[in-house]
């Protein structure tokens, strides 16, 4: 149909990019990660069948300075269960509102860490969320601070210190824990370590040179880890080393990317760097007025292992002088009233970014801090997206007032379009000059209807963004079978929603929801005529079905919202059509759908 040729050319244009990036980059991707997923266990365990145990100390990082070199453990292939690599070091417990675990005296290591407020699963009896393992397990993942020595100043801080406990037998919200180390030229250690209420580790050394002779000594940190996450990665999340670094600013880079070669990006002052999960992470925030040079690198000298980390510039401490270093840890869940209140009250540039809220930060933050707004108010993320989608449809209507005025205004001159269809024939130039030249006298804009498509597919992105990968939708109910709207609809037509006692494969999941969401979409569709023209018609048919099918597996906020804005939509065009007197014909479309064709006669 003519007049709404951009309409569908719009919707078209969103159909192919939205289906390309799923089959074409998506479901490749996803497919990739699995294989090198089984690719990389099979050569752990093949290592692990193959290297001896050992204990010698080399260097993790081979990169030197003037300093010397960053100190670490060249990891034999761990296989200590996690009972029995707790039960074989000393240790002081971590006991807070938020966190249970404990710190390894050795190394003065956090390598123990569960997150109290999270499960594994929806089942409330399921494990709390392990995010720390020593450094003996197959999932070793900890996170270390220390100091790289030089020829004059003895032995340092480092991975294979044993540190002594001079106060507090637990560290909790209230009570810091004091750890102490003298090395054999009398520079004393004391490390005070303190934890707020929920993920942040406040690390303050204070150094004191009781020798005769000067000492030169820079502090180091880092996030090891030795496997990546277990579920694939997708294109609209970053998972991997994260930092903002200086000047430099944010860096996201891949697991993929440290494989082939170290990362080494130029030297900073100011800022933090770590590894981020979908809902967790680990950080380590530097002295904000020291220059620290920056690695993310991944090694394969026995146990096979990611790193992030840093080392400052050297510092000389004199006979009988002392000195304080002072680094955070940030180890636990991406909560993002938390996150922001961090990089505000400590002042950690950009901390913010932590989570990924993408290329559309304008639009995706704001966008959760509204959603977040109403289930504050109501209790339940579920009405809060159908709130936010009211604000939102009431935030382009002025835009869709005009994409439906124009569509109006385009079948009032239905007429006069037919009439100029039967005059030029086959003169296709000519009739899009006389076209065109009725569209300016009846005052028509004919790609008015394509803007607010085009303009919401940004507010369309940013929502999925916001359900995906914030942890407050993890696990967030919404009514009745829904229990998880960061999660596909559990349910399934194929197996009659449960009834039958089998399970589907992941494809043919096509819940409750997705079938709401096609009926509404195929109703707002209908609202207008099917366009004569084959291949237009063929897409204006099919769209809903092939919608169904791919939001089948997206997370079930994202079909609530898409299944109520079709439904608001709905509304709204009928009320700004009925405004400009042009006849509703959504019941008309769909009784012509059941009735019989007129017989072609040859």
């Amino acid at each position: 149909m003519e007049k709404n040729r951009n309409y569908f050319i719009a919707i078209a244009l969103s159909v192919l990019i939205v289906l390309a990036w799923q089959f074409l980059y998506m479901n490749p991707r996803i497919e990739a990660q699995r294989k090198a997923e089984e690719a990389m266990q099979a050569q752990q365990a093949a290592q692990q069948s193959q290297q001896t145990q050992t204990s010698g100390q080399t260097a993790d990082t081979p990169a030197s300075t003037a300093s010397g070199t960053l100190p670490g453990s060249s990891q034999a292939t761990a296989t200590a269960s996690r009972e029995e690599a707790l039960a074989k070091s000393t240790r002081v417990l971590i006991d807070t509102k938020s966190l249970s675990g404990s710190i390894n005296l050795t190394g003065a290591r956090f390598d123990d860490l569960k997150l109290k407020g999270y499960r594994e699963t929806v089942d409330p009896q399921s494990p709390i969320i392990t995010l720390f393992n020593p450094a003996d397990t197959h999932d070793g993942y900890f996170a270390e601070l220390g100091y790289v020595p030089d020829a004059t100043s003895g032995t340092l801080p480092g991975p294979t210190t044993t540190w002594t406990v001079a106060s507090g037998d637990k560290l909790t919200e209230t009570t810091p824990v004091t750890l102490s180390y003298t090395n054999e030229k009398g520079v004393a250690f004391t490390r005070t370590i303190a934890i707020d209420d929920r993920y942040m580790f406040t690390v303050t050394d204070k150094i004191t040179n009781a020798g005769s002779d000067p000492v030169t000594l820079a502090s180091y940190g880092r996030v090891t880890r030795y496997n990546k996450p277990t579920t694939p990665s997708i294109y609209v999340l970053h998972e991997g080393f994260i930092g903002v670094l200086g000047e430099q600013g944010l860096n996201e880079t891949k697991y993929s990317a440290v494989e082939e070669a170290p990362v080494t990006p130029p030297k900073a002052t100011g800022g933090w760097l770590g590894i981020t999960d979908k809902y967790w992470a680990a950080a380590i925030i530097p002295p904000q007025t020291t220059a620290y040079e920056t690695r993310f690198s991944h090694f394969t000298d026995g146990q096979p292992r990611y790193q992030a980390d840093f080392k400052d510039d050297a510092t000389t401490l004199s006979a009988g002088q002392s000195a304080e270093v002072k680094n955070l840890v940030f180890a636990g869940a991406k909560e993002v009233p938390v996150i922001d209140r961090y990089e505000a009250e400590y002042s950690i540039p950009r901390f913010d970014r932590m989570i990924d809220w993408g290329w559309f930060y304008f639009i995706t933050k704001p966008m959760f801090k509204m959603m977040d707004f109403f289930y504050r108010y109501f209790g339940n993320f579920g009405i809060a997206i159908l709130i936010t989608t009211i604000v939102v449809k009431g935030l382009f209507f002025p835009l869709a007032s005009k994409q439906y005025a124009s569509m109006a205004n385009m079948k009032k001159v239905q007429p006069k379009m037919e009439e100029l269809k039967a005059k030029f024939g086959d003169d296709r130039m000519g009739l899009q000059k006389a076209m065109m030249e009725l569209y300016k006298q009846e005052k028509i804009n004919p790609v008015a209807g394509c803007w607010p498509i085009l303009l919401q597919i940004p507010v369309f992105f940013a929502l999925y963004k916001v359900i995906y990968i914030t942890i407050e939708m993890r696990h967030a109910p919404f009514f009745g079978w829904i229990q998880d709207l960061s999660a596909p609809d559990p349910t399934t037509v194929f197996n009659l929603f449960g009834l039958l006692p089998y399970d589907v494969p992941h494809f043919l999941h096509l819940g409750v929801w997705p079938l709401i969401m096609g009926v509404t979409m195929w109703l707002q569709m209908r609202m207008n005529p099917t366009p004569p023209d084959p291949t237009q018609a063929m897409l204006f048919n099919w769209m809903p079905v092939i919608f169904t099918f791919m939001l089948g597996s997206f997370p079930a906020g994202l079909v609530i919202y898409w299944a109520w804005n079709n439904t608001l939509s709905i509304l709204q065009q009928s009320l700004i059509m009925k405004r400009h007197g042009v006849k509703i014909e959504l019941i008309d479309n769909i009784r012509g759908l059941f009735r019989r064709k007129p017989a072609t006669t040859k």
